[in-house]
C-alpha cells in the first residue's frame, strides 16, 4: 500500500511540494510517506491516525456513546444502524447525514476480500519515524472516545514532530471531523496558516 501511494505521488505530483493529510490507516501511511519524501512535504495533518498496527496492542478507551439517540437508531435499516453505530460517539441527524455522504460510499465500494488482505498485514516492514524529526508544521488530532485507534498512542508521535499541534477532542470518536466540525475546522485552519507562514528558501 505504501509503495502504491508513493507511486501515485510520482504520477500525480512528481517532484512538486505538497501538503499531506492522512486519516486512520491513511495517517499511518502518511507518516511513512513523509520519511520518503520529507523534502517535498510542506505540512502534515494526521486525523485519528493509526499508530499501533496490531489492534490488540493499542491503548483504547472503553466504547462510549456521548450523545445517544435511540429513536434515530431504531428508525434506521439494521445494516446501516450497525455501520453507523460502529464508530459513532454522537448519534444525531447531522452526524448520520455526514456518515451517509462521506463514509458509507467508501464502505459500500470496498472489496471485502481486498480489505481483509490489507488488514491481515497492516504493519509496515520499515520503521516509520526515523532519522531527523520532521520539522514542517504538523497537526495531530485524536478523539477522546475513539475506540478504534485510541488517543494515547498518538502522544508518542509528538517528539518526532517538533512543529506539531496535538489535540484530543472530547465528545469525538473516529469520525471526529464531522462530530466536532467547528473545532476541527479551526485546528485545520491554524495548521494551514502555520504552513503558509513558514519561511521557505
Amino acid at each position: 500500500m505504501l509503495d502504491r501511494v508513493d507511486a501515485f505521488v510520482d504520477e500525480a505530483i512528481g517532484d512538486e511540494p505538497f501538503l499531506l493529510v492522512g486519516e486512520s490507516y491513511g495517517g499511518y501511511l502518511a507518516r511513512a510517506l513523509v520519511q520518503r519524501r520529507r523534502d517535498q512535504v510542506l505540512g502534515l495533518a494526521l486525523i485519528c491516525p493509526m499508530v499501533v498496527a496490531e489492534a490488540s496492542g493499542r491503548a483504547l478507551p472503553p466504547r462510549t456513546v456521548r450523545r445517544p439517540d435511540p429513536e434515530l437508531i431504531a428508525a434506521l435499516d439494521p445494516a446501516e444502524a450497525s455501520e453507523f453505530t460502529d464508530v459513532a460517539v454522537i448519534e444525531s441527524a447531522d452526524t448520520l447525514a455526514s456518515f451517509r455522504a462521506d463514509v458509507a460510499p467508501g464502505l459500500a465500494a470496498g472489496a471485502a476480500a481486498t480489505i481483509a488482505r490489507i488488514r491481515s498485514a497492516y504493519a509496515l516492514d520499515e520503521p516509520i519515524e526515523r532519522d531527523e524529526p520532521f520539522a514542517a508544521p504538523t497537526l495531530i488530532v485524536a478523539g477522546r472516545q475513539d475506540w478504534i485507534v485510541g488517543y494515547l498512542d498518538q502522544w508518542d508521535l509528538v517528539e518526532h514532530y517538533p512543529a506539531a499541534s496535538f489535540a484530543v477532542l472530547d465528545v469525538a470518536g473516529h469520525n471526529l471531523q464531522f462530530e466536532r466540525p467547528r473545532l476541527f475546522g479551526a485546528l485545520v485552519r491554524d495548521w494551514l496558516d502555520r504552513v503558509a507562514d513558514e519561511p521557505r528558501a
